[in-house]
């Protein structure tokens, strides 16, 4: 569904992607495993037309992305949270969900369905979702960014360091509301970045490593990744 071959990125002169070849099936969950500054990022925004692309091809279900301008890229349903959640602080948890849908100007019975469909899988949110996005904590922060980036994803969610900064407890909650997305949404594919491939040991089923921009597929799985990541190797 999602195909990348040979793309290449820069920012500001400086390259940040190097002639990453990549694949994403229909329903896949993939991690993109690698240190602070190997390029995890830059890559999601390459996705979401955030990059400057100097050199490949972006294919989304059979689609070239470079012919889509970004603000239309979610229209095909991919969905993006990255990893400072860019919540309104001012809208409430539910406003803030419906936004992107809004702006699509899709229709509200259709916003309201996806919005069942997303309190089934993150019901905490459903209890809040009155509350300013202001008053929230860091792990609810990340599950509304989660909310959503479901609310247009309906084919491709890219989550960008969902873990990062979250206590082990809140990481076991958002780990689970991802095994509930997992369970009701079988044909979304997921693409997650993450620093600590153990947080998603049980959870991916393909690993790639990036490291200074170059993308390689890890033999093995997960697993061989948070072995290496240990220097167990």
């Amino acid at each position: 569904m999602l195909e990348i071959m040979g793309l290449s990125a820069e920012i500001e002169g400086v390259q940040v992607l190097r002639q990453v070849d990549f694949a994403l099936a229909e329903g896949a969950t993939v991690a993109l495993i690698g240190r602070n500054g190997a390029g995890k990022t830059s890559l999601l925004r390459a996705i979401m037309g955030f990059m400057k692309v100097t050199g490949g091809s972006i294919a989304f279900a059979g689609r070239a992305l470079a012919e889509v301008k970004p603000h239309d890229r979610p229209r095909l349903g991919i969905g993006y949270a990255p990893e400072d959640r860019r919540l309104f602080s001012t809208f409430t948890i539910e406003e803030n969900i419906r936004l992107p849908a809004e702006v699509m100007k899709v229709l509200p019975s259709e916003i309201a369905r996806r919005l069942e469909g997303i309190y089934q899988v993150l019901p905490e949110l459903a209890d809040l979702r009155h509350r300013p996005a202001a008053g929230l904590s860091g792990g609810q922060g990340k599950m509304a960014a989660l909310a959503r980036a479901l609310m247009v994803g309906q084919r491709l969610i890219l989550l960008d360091e969902p873990f990062q900064g979250l206590a082990p407890v809140l990481a076991q909650r958002y780990a689970a509301a991802l095994r509930a997305l997992r369970d009701s949404h079988p044909d979304i594919a997921l693409l997650i970045t993450e620093s600590n491939p153990s947080l998603l040991r049980n959870f991916a089923e393909r690993a790639y490593a990036i490291e200074r921009g170059e993308v390689t597929e890890v033999a093995g799985g997960l697993a061989a990744s948070s072995l290496a990541a240990a220097g167990l190797h």
